[in-house]
């Protein structure tokens, strides 16, 4: 038998052999044993030096002319099995069955108390800025008033990128930021954004998120940051919340003040009820009824000095941290749960 009569002895071979596929995997391990690289085909491709010259164009059409046709013959097989399987899904399908909804993204609990301080801090006239994560020594400490033996600035709080380069340990630069462009008072700005520290627990995290207030302008006093943050955490909180000013210590501001609120969970009672008339201390607030929940003062003369400001300015400063207000806003006692992305926890907030 020459190797023409041998090809359309395979193209006939092929047609029986597919009338026993039963399934897409049997047609593709029939297609493997025609037409794959050691299929029946390349076998008899092999096999052209046995030929004459003379019948070599003629066999070499003949050889292209059944891949061709074998391949169109897997090709309508295969349509047929697909067509087949489409059928089937169509009959499972039931037109009358109420239709999955999509499911929906929500903004993460961070991002929505943040807009929401935002908003409240923005209708009082504050404008909202932006900066760099990465920062100067000069910016994140030296014009902030911090001492070069500050222990703010040690290895165990700072992360150095090299010397004289930091990743922002507080949104606090962007006072600095704002004066050095500004130029002169008045001047009324917020800085939300990402903060780092060398820190990780229940309620730390090396990266978190901080809020920072400046207010420059002719006479401001503490009366003005008084009233401006009691305002303020009553629009957050409610309209209940207490609020109390202690004295405290940060080298940008002078006088400094931490600022403690009621506690929301015990209403400043110091225990909460847990049924049938009992009661037990608060865990939040340790039974004292009160949480602190930001740093403030007046902005320290040094701080002008260093941005060109007069000496004789006055403002107020003030910044807290978002993941801490969230935590007290939706009664969360462990910080990694806003950064471990179970959407079991996240789905909460849609």
């Amino acid at each position: 038998m020459n190797l023409i009569a041998e090809l359309e002895k395979l193209v006939s071979d092929l047609s029986g052999d597919l009338s026993k596929v039963a399934s897409l995997v049997m047609l593709d391990d029939l297609q493997t044993v025609y037409l794959g690289r050691k299929g029946k085909l390349a076998g008899l491709m092999g096999r052209l030096p046995e030929v004459a010259s003379a019948e070599r164009p003629a066999f070499g059409k003949a050889a292209n002319a059944a891949k061709e046709q074998m391949g169109g013959m897997f090709e309508e097989r295969r349509k047929s099995y697909q067509a087949a399987a489409a059928d089937r899904d169509l009959a499972r399908f039931d037109p009358s069955l109420p239709g999955r909804m999509p499911g929906r993204g929500a903004l993460h609990p961070i991002t929505l108390v943040m807009e929401e301080i935002c908003h409240i801090l923005n209708n009082l006239g504050f404008e909202t800025i932006s900066g760099p994560e990465v920062e100067t020594d000069f910016n994140n400490f030296q014009a902030l008033n911090f001492p070069l033996d500050h222990p703010a600035r040690d290895m165990q709080d700072t992360l150095f990128i090299n010397e004289g380069i930091v990743m922002r340990t507080h949104t606090s630069p962007m006072q600095v930021r704002a004066m050095l462009e500004k130029k002169k008072p008045p001047l009324a700005v917020i800085a939300p954004g990402k903060v780092y520290r060398r820190d990780s627990d229940l309620t730390h995290s090396p990266m978190f998120h901080q809020i920072e207030g400046l207010l420059v302008d002719e006479k401001v006093s503490l009366a003005h940051l008084r009233g401006t943050l009691t305002f303020f955490l009553r629009e957050l909180f409610g309209p209940e919340v207490k609020v109390r000013f202690r004295p405290s210590f940060f080298p940008f501001t002078e006088p400094s003040l931490e600022v403690d609120m009621s506690c929301i969970l015990c209403r400043g009672t110091g225990a909460r009820e847990v049924g049938r008339g009992r009661k037990e201390p608060c865990r939040v607030c340790k039974s004292s009824g009160w949480l602190e929940i930001l740093g403030s003062g007046m902005v320290h003369p040094a701080v002008f000095t260093a941005v060109g400001f007069s000496p004789e300015c006055s403002g107020f400063a003030f910044g807290l941290g978002v993941e801490r207000v969230a935590m007290l806003k939706y009664g969360i006692d462990d910080l990694r749960m806003f950064f471990e992305n179970d959407l079991r926890f996240l789905k909460q907030f849609s």
